[in-house]
């Protein structure tokens, strides 16, 4: 091998190749540092990448291409360049949410501007109900598919094919067969796993099932580092579900890997899910270029329940970082308490100053982490990230009892919120996600029974847990904290 390299560099002009491959190469990495320092949405971000470009074009480039978009191409401008008909519908649905609009009496005004970065207002004549764990959860969806009468809007990030996968796989068939429409939207690389047997049994039977494609097209091919994370079923526009909760049976706490699974999930029914709705009607046509006609776009108020409920999507294409941005609201907005669980704890700047002075104002800051990872790279990101915090009324919980993958928050006693977003990068900056933020008292008090008894099966641990560890641990923790941005 040895000797035909050296033959090769011997050939006329191999090294004047060479000598131009290179030079194209580092011409190729500035260029490459340059769109990364106008372009990162942080400085330290801006620096590591230019920094390694320019050092390491050979290694650093391929990662680039990948890992270093932080904005979705694509998405807005299929919304805009959307035929007349796809247009006329989110119109429609925004009215219908513009004459539920709530006027958030009490406290829970301080929350109006996320309206702002949802694009929709809070609503009043919603039903909220909080579904724990997946038994619950999954119960009460299949129940609400079988009584669809017209179409069910289906979409999650991650769908196997398991027992689980195969009961849903057979309802959603039956309903087909009974002359129900069916629109189910999966994650292509979430569910990567997903067979063709799967899609195919689902399309032979009438099902429009299409997965999520980050990348459309030459001129966004790289865009491989993003995630369509929500989980929402729309049933005759009239309930919807969103939450934590993918389709699999670990989800149901049959994984011997992570045993019980403790989960999050909720249902609203009233002008809310045809906030959800529109999500969905947006994600299809951007996955499909297609319009689903005939949704049902008539509102109507929940009876006997009158609960104001805020629709926030997030995402990569949205002008801010729409889903930090909520967080942050959402605690600067807490008197009293603050209380959160998500699994990964990978938060920014700004939500670390957020979470420090709201502990400096004396507000009550719960974070509820898991005791046992699934994704080891942010589980040592985490340690370094509450030592950051600092200890000022602050408070870290692990779940014992199992994996905890619930997406949560509860501020005082006003308002609570349940989602798809975690507390780290990814949810912030690389992943659509979803949030149901609801100002209902009676909602809020049941998170809060919620939070008390995770809390009660979980171990307070300190903000300088890390200290304590072994040098390899510490080490490790580093490194992966410096990996923050794209975890």
């Amino acid at each position: 091998m040895e000797q035909a390299a050296v033959e090769m560099l011997q050939q006329p002009g191999s090294i004047e190749l060479i000598a131009i491959l290179y030079a194209s190469l580092q011409f190729s990495g500035i260029v490459a540092a340059g769109h990364a320092i106008f372009n990162a949405r942080s400085a330290q971000g801006a620096t590591a990448w230019a920094i390694a470009l320019i050092a390491a074009p050979i290694a650093a480039l391929p990662f680039y291409l990948v890992f270093g978009r932080n904005r979705f191409v694509g998405y807005v401008d299929a919304r805009r360049s959307a035929d007349t008909r796809h247009s006329w519908i989110a119109n429609q649905a925004r009215n219908v949410c513009n004459a539920f609009r709530s006027e958030l009496q009490d406290r829970g005004g301080r929350l109006r501007s996320l309206e702002r970065l949802a694009h929709l207002p809070f609503t009043y004549a919603n039903r909220v109900d909080l579904l724990v764990d997946g038994q619950v959860a999954f119960a009460a969806m299949f129940d609400a598919i079988r009584r669809a009468e017209k179409y069910v809007l289906i979409q999650f990030f991650i769908v196997r094919n398991d027992d689980l996968g195969e009961k849903l796989k057979a309802l959603l068939i039956e309903k087909a067969r009974a002359g129900i429409r069916i629109y189910f939207l999966y994650d292509e690389l979430g569910s990567n796993r997903l067979s063709n047997k799967f899609v195919r049994q689902c399309r032979e039977a009438g099902i429009r099932i299409e997965p999520f494609r980050s990348s459309k097209g030459f001129t966004i091919r790289f865009q491989i580092n993003f995630r369509n994370h929500r989980k929402t079923l729309i049933i005759d526009g009239d309930y919807a579900f969103l939450g934590g909760l993918n389709v699999g049976d670990e989800y149901l706490g049959k994984s011997s890997r992570f045993g019980p699974w403790r989960d999050t999930h909720v249902s609203v029914e009233g002008p809310a899910a045809d906030a959800v709705q529109l999500i969905f009607t947006e994600d299809w046509h951007w996955a499909t270029g297609e319009t689903i006609e005939n949704l049902d776009w008539q509102a109507r108020p929940a009876p006997n329940s009158n609960a104001d409920v805020l629709i926030l999507p997030s995402g990569p294409a949205d002008d801010y970082e729409s889903c930090s941005l909520m967080f942050v609201q959402a605690i600067h907005s807490a008197e009293q308490r603050f209380w959160i669980a998500s699994p990964y704890f990978v938060p920014n700047e700004e939500i670390i100053a957020a979470l420090q002075l709201a502990g400096l104002r004396g507000v009550d800051v719960r974070i509820l982490l898991p005791a046992n990872p699934d994704h080891l790279m942010v589980y040592f990101a985490s340690f370094a990230h509450m030592k950051a915090t600092g200890s000022r009324g602050i408070r870290f919980y692990r779940y014992t009892e199992g994996f905890m993958h619930q997406k949560a928050f509860l501020i005082d006693d006003v308002a609570a919120g349940v989602g798809t977003a975690n507390l780290d990068n990814r949810s912030f900056r690389l992943n659509f996600e979803i949030t149901l933020l609801s100002t209902d008292r009676p909602f809020a008090a049941e998170v809060e029974a919620m939070f008390e008894q995770d809390f009660a099966k979980s171990l307070l641990v300190p903000h300088d847990d890390i200290d304590r560890r072994s040098l390899p641990f510490k080490i490790a923790s580093a490194a992966a904290r410096l990996m923050s941005p794209i975890l």
